[in-house]
């Protein structure tokens, strides 16, 4: 059994230091005034950065309008595939030609991709324009590390491996909407699959304690949020390491009594869905009808060889259970195609769980081998082209799911958050359905952040198009 490492929130003497290194910022008068933050990754990254502004704001900048015109630019990276990671670096490349024309430029990288092993030390060696980095375990030392790098005028990287026990509450944050709202109940991940680099750069479970977690969704009821997903590497394990902590299951059912309109969650991991879970789903007056529950193969072979113990037979076994308590769950998944070892056979093994579940969506990934993990280092590592031939055939497949089961919801009337303009057209307006599919209507734009009724009438690839109706309200 995994060891699990107690968490600790920040102390009161923390949260001070580094309120009095933002007000310090604040007063200096020199260094930046304004930021831009870049987000990569997902929507733990996202949550992150809200925090990021928060701190910002804390220390008196305010945002730019984009990142040519910020005096500070700020980076949030991820690592999960080589493509994220590459791709942020790319952008960081960027900025040393920008700041050749804009010397007080503040460059600045943290996150996943900083926590990894080494990379602290090649951001020193490689891009001597980066003038602050630092990782997730020392998010919260923001003000601290910008009030050294402007007042010492020198590079600060601080990349923490010994303290991701933290967890950081009572921190701001700046809400990137007034519509929606993610809230993070647990850190870190304890599962080890063997391809993934999440438990290294971001640590051990860490739960949240649970009255923190429902006061927050409290304050943002109150405040106007429509809608709150809860987020985690794996929520269903949510508690396990707090002792007399409730269980996510109940967790869940508390946070329905609040009476948020919305409740969504993720990441569900297979192993440890549980009956109790799926009876709050069926049950739950504000719990959406729709849970992303991770796949990634449909061969056993590579599952084990994956390390996510288990069984394609006992996945289909939890996809049956959800739907007999709730027959009109909307299920989306993660698929990886080209895992070392893959075999003809072991693919198509995945073409047949996509062909038997019926996805509603799904985000479909060649394998990126990380290094530190153990799939790198693996034998008979699957060649591109095979790889990328055999995601081609994937992604049709799914394409051809996610048409049929979007074409069964027209002619529903359904309840749909507008939350923005469409990108379609200037005269409709765009939102979420409970299956957490996209819709667009004609409608005039004050209707965002409010509840229509729309009527479907027509699926697209993977969106839906609709008009208002007075029924269902």
């Amino acid at each position: 059994m995994m060891e699990r490492v107690p968490a600790r929130e920040l102390t009161r003497q923390e949260l001070e230091e580094q309120k009095a290194y933002a007000d310090a910022v604040r007063s200096l008068g020199t260094g930046p005034q304004t930021y831009c933050i870049v987000t990569y990754g997902c929507q733990m990254n996202e949550r992150d950065s809200e925090t990021l502004a928060g701190l910002f704001e804390a220390m008196g900048l305010t945002a730019a309008d984009c990142r040519e015109n910020a005096d500070l630019v700020l980076f949030n990276t991820c690592c999960v595939r080589d493509n994220a990671q590459r791709r942020a670096l790319g952008n960081v490349t960027w900025l040393k030609e920008l700041k050749k024309t804009k010397p007080h430029l503040l460059v600045a990288v943290c996150g996943c991709m900083m926590q990894q092993p080494g990379m602290g030390e090649q951001i020193l060696r490689q891009y001597p324009f980066v003038d602050l980095a630092f990782g997730t375990a020392n998010l919260h030392r923001l003000p601290e590390l910008l009030y050294r790098c402007v007042t010492e005028e020198r590079r600060v990287i601080e990349v923490l491996q010994d303290d991701r026990s933290a967890i950081p509450e009572e921190l701001p944050a700046v809400r990137s909407s007034a519509i929606s709202a993610y809230v993070t109940i647990m850190y870190g991940c304890n599962n080890f699959c063997s391809y993934c680099i999440v438990p290294y750069v971001r640590g051990r479970e860490r739960s949240r304690d649970s009255q923190r977690v429902l006061s927050e969704i409290r304050e943002l009821r109150a405040s106007g949020i429509r809608e709150v997903m809860l987020l985690g590497q794996n929520v269903n394990s949510y508690g396990l390491d707090r002792k007399g902590e409730l269980s996510f299951a109940q967790l869940l059912a508390e946070a329905d009594k609040i009476g948020v309109p919305r409740l969504r969650f993720m990441t569900s991991h297979p192993k440890d869905i549980s009956d109790e879970l799926i009876g709050v789903m069926a049950q739950a007056k504000t719990v959406c009808h729709s849970l992303h529950l991770p796949a990634q193969h449909g061969s056993n072979r590579i599952l084990a060889a994956m390390n996510r113990r288990y069984t394609k037979e006992r996945y289909l076994d939890i996809v049956s259970r959800l739907r007999q308590a709730v027959p009109d769950i909307a299920l989306s998944t993660d698929l990886i195609v080209g895992f070392p070892g893959e075999t003809e056979e072991d693919f198509e093994e995945t073409c047949d769980l996509v062909r038997t579940v019926g996805f509603d969506s799904a985000f479909t990934f060649i394998y990126s081998p990380r290094v530190g993990t153990p799939a790198a280092a693996m034998k008979d590592q699957v060649p591109a082209e095979v790889s990328s031939a055999r995601i081609q055939k994937l992604i049709e497949l799914q394409k051809e799911s996610t048409r049929q089961r979007l074409r069964r919801q027209i002619g529903q009337v359904q309840r749909v958050l507008a939350d923005s303009p469409s990108r379609r057209s200037p005269h409709e307006i765009s939102g979420k359905n409970e299956y957490n599919v996209t819709v667009n209507f004609p409608a005039d734009p004050s209707l965002i952040g409010q509840f229509v009724s729309v009527r479907i009438v027509d699926a697209k690839e993977s969106t839906l198009t609709g008009e208002r109706t007075e029924e269902g309200m």
